[in-house]
């Protein structure tokens, strides 16, 4: 996993303690309908692609960098679906601790962009399209519930971001 330059720093002021962090989830379907997914080197679970925002940068330029550097696929952000908050910690291998805000986009591909999946980085063991009805696993239990956000979006007629209290 590589971690972004500027927690190394502060990693270096504070050591393994917790840090509360924005993160950005994306939601991408192609035109079949099925999800891309990555499967994590860190905990061998599938899930949708997660990034980490950096000072200054644009959550929606976020996901779609991470999309590009995780899988190599070209999406463009369409709209935030959901907001929630991680009330559980993530302890890393090294022992780091973290919490997320997370943002749930839902992404389109890009026109004329890359559409195939590929390992892209060291982030994923593997990468493809799933249906949403037919999601491999072992698949992450955090991202079944932004999944499920990103439907419940779509059933309150995909206007406003869906705020909820907890993974």
């Amino acid at each position: 996993m590589s971690t972004p330059d500027f927690i190394l720093s502060l990693r270096e002021k504070i050591g393994h303690d917790l840090l509360w962090l924005i993160g950005v989830t994306a939601y991408v379907e192609d035109d079949e309908g099925r999800v891309l997914l990555g499967r994590r080197s860190d905990n061998g679970m599938w899930a949708l692609v997660c990034g980490i925002n950096e000072p200054g940068e644009e959550p929606a330029d976020t996901v779609a960098r991470e999309v590009a550097e995780e899988t190599g696929v070209d999406v463009v952000p369409v709209a935030l679906a959901s907001v929630s908050a991680q009330h559980d910690e993530t302890v890393y291998a090294n022992g780091d601790r973290t919490q997320y805000l997370d943002l749930t986009f839902v992404c389109r591909l890009a026109e004329g962009g890359r559409v195939e999946p590929r390992v892209a980085d060291d982030e994923s063991l593997e990468v493809g399209w799933f249906f949403p009805d037919a999601l491999p696993e072992p698949f992450s239990p955090t991202i079944r519930r932004r999944m499920a956000r990103v439907r419940e979006w779509r059933e309150a007629g995909s206007g406003a971001a869906l705020f909820s209290f907890g993974e």
